[in-house]
């Protein structure tokens, strides 16, 4: 895809995210690798009144074009790219039930087997640290090196993937599976988790598992 295409999928991405119930408002970013850096949303301009041209390209020294600003979080963005070379999309959103288990400071374990869709047998949560700082995109960092999904903590969710498609599909499975860890909790009971030898088998068959919509040879995230 060139960067008009890329830029009109990072827009239709985040109405899609909207219109599933994944965020509010202006909150949340989109973006995808390009060139050395990134594509990402703008700060502060709601998702349907982006144009293609609101869409701002961020260096892989940092710099931003001349007269526009990306969103607040794009240091955490960077940081996924920099730790995550099998990843060339990332989505962030303050889905309702994700936000509320990062506010509670709690991973997502193994309650269900799709917790596998981060590849590995749970959902961490990062340590809290102010939106936007350098901080928090260290954290991003760590978190995501372990994890293709995290929480963070008070804040909301983080999910980094081959494309958009399947970036989207990763946030969405994983507020389903934050709701269904508080409606667990809110039994206080118990709640069984499945042992990790159970994880690694799924694991294991989540490598073939999947949304299975890929880029053609036209469509790489990194193609000018």
């Amino acid at each position: 895809m060139n960067r008009k295409e890329l830029s009109r999928k990072i827009i239709d991405t985040c109405l899609e995210m909207t219109r599933l119930g994944l965020n509010q408002g202006t909150a949340g970013n989109v973006s995808v690798r390009y060139k050395d850096g990134m594509l990402i949303t703008p700060t502060g301009t709601p998702y349907e009144l982006l144009t293609e041209d609101s869409i701002v390209y961020v260096d892989g020294d940092r710099n931003f074009e001349e007269g526009k600003l990306p969103s607040s979080e794009w240091n955490f963005h960077l940081a996924v790219y920099e730790n995550r070379p099998d990843c060339d999309a990332v989505i962030h959103n303050h889905a309702i039930n994700c936000a509320a288990v990062s506010i509670l400071e709690k991973e997502i374990p193994a309650i269900h087997y799709m917790i596998a869709v981060g590849g590995t047998d749970r959902i961490p949560c990062i340590p809290y640290a102010t939106f936007g700082s350098r901080k928090l995109a260290e954290y991003v960092g760590e978190g995501i090196k372990e994890s293709k999904a995290i929480l963070l903590a008070h804040h909301g969710f983080i999910g980094a993937e081959k494309n958009l498609d399947k970036a989207l599909w990763l946030a969405h499975e994983v507020e389903v599976l934050a709701e269904w860890y508080l409606k667990l909790l809110a039994t206080n009971q118990p709640i069984p988790i499945l042992p990790r030898e159970e994880m690694d088998v799924v694991l294991e068959k989540f490598k073939s598992y999947g949304l299975r919509i890929e880029d053609d040879k036209k469509g790489c995230l990194c193609s000018a």
